[in-house]
């Protein structure tokens, strides 16, 4: 019995000894890593936490990916590199829809030589309304004396270069306006040009009708009858009121024609009034009339060359204007 509790007595003392090792390790194995956490806190760097942003900061992207982004990633293609070689310059595309706008802006072929034979129609109907009538047709044909019949007979050559004239107006505009209807082909003339072009207009309608009614009033002696009177300028006047008229719808309408309306009309008036020439030397006018109709003559050309200059400077203008619609385009 005393032997059982010798033997017990030195079971427990070992157990408590090997407890007491084993805790003498657990403490120890705890204590290591403290130690060689220890040094590694020295170096951690502290973190402050600020709200305001620096003025030198840039603010910070916030990135909200859509819904359905997974499903257009890599759409239609199982190569990356094929995905992104795929990719174009936004360079590239701008200039692929300027080519295709200019493309759809340029008329079609057919059209443009539809208005080929336009170019000679226009003139060789004016030819054939004007010129030749006044060139190839004798004056006794068309003037039988002092009477109503050849006034008429003036009158209506004079009216068929009129719709002639219209007609080669009507060509012109139609060549000058765009086939693109989006495109805007008008133009206004300037206040200065529809002015002096009135200015001229009434001068040149103006001094026939004093010189008559300065011979009625026996101003100027011999006087002149009516019926000679208005054969010798009465188709100058109604030619010169229907040039007024006209030019006055393509300024409302801002035809393209405008600059060329006066000539088309002034022109012919030169050999209107050359035929007044003619004759008067068979009413035997007297010879105030014939300066009148000589004067009106040298009016009218000098109004001519005005405007052939007006031309020329309105070409210069446009090309002017282009280039500088280019060089904004460039930039």
């Amino acid at each position: 019995m005393a032997s059982l509790t010798h033997l017990l007595s030195a079971t427990s003392a070992v157990t408590l000894q090997h407890a007491r090792h084993k805790q003498l390790q657990l403490v120890k194995t705890q204590k290591v890593p403290s130690r060689m956490t220890f040094p590694c806190m020295r170096h951690k760097p502290f973190s402050i936490c600020c709200s305001k942003q620096s003025p030198w900061e840039p603010p910070p992207v916030t990135y909200v990916p859509s819904d359905n982004i997974e499903d257009r990633f890599l759409e239609g293609t199982t190569n990356i590199f094929e995905t992104m070689s795929s990719g174009k310059p936004a360079e590239s595309s701008l200039t692929e829809a300027e080519g295709l706008t200019d493309v759809k802006s340029q008329p079609p072929l057919q059209l443009q030589y539809l208005r080929w034979p336009v170019w000679l129609l226009g003139p060789v109907i004016l030819l054939a309304t004007g010129m030749v009538p006044t060139l190839w047709l004798p004056i006794s044909s068309v003037f039988i004396g002092p009477n109503i019949a050849s006034l008429l007979s003036l009158t209506g050559l004079d009216c068929i270069y009129n719709l002639g004239a219209n007609l080669f107006l009507l060509l012109a505009d139609s060549c000058a306006r765009s086939p693109d209807s989006s495109q805007d082909s008008t133009s206004k003339p300037p206040f200065g040009y529809q002015l002096w072009n009135m200015v001229a207009n009434v001068m040149g309608l103006v001094i026939p009708l004093i010189v008559y009614f300065a011979s009625q009033n026996s101003f100027l002696q011999p006087q002149l009858p009516f019926i000679s009177y208005a054969v010798l300028l009465g188709p100058y006047l109604l030619l010169l009121s229907i040039q007024i008229l006209t030019e006055m719808l393509t300024w409302h309408w801002k035809s393209p024609v405008w600059l060329v309306t006066p000539v088309v009309y002034e022109a012919y008036r030169v050999l209107q009034l050359m035929r007044g020439l003619k004759l008067s030397a068979e009413l035997n006018a007297p010879s105030w009339m014939l300066h009148t109709i000589r004067g009106l003559v040298c009016w009218w050309v000098l109004i001519l060359g005005m405007q052939l200059m007006r031309v020329a400077w309105y070409a210069g203008f446009t090309a002017r204007a282009h280039q500088k619609q280019l060089h904004l385009a460039q930039r």
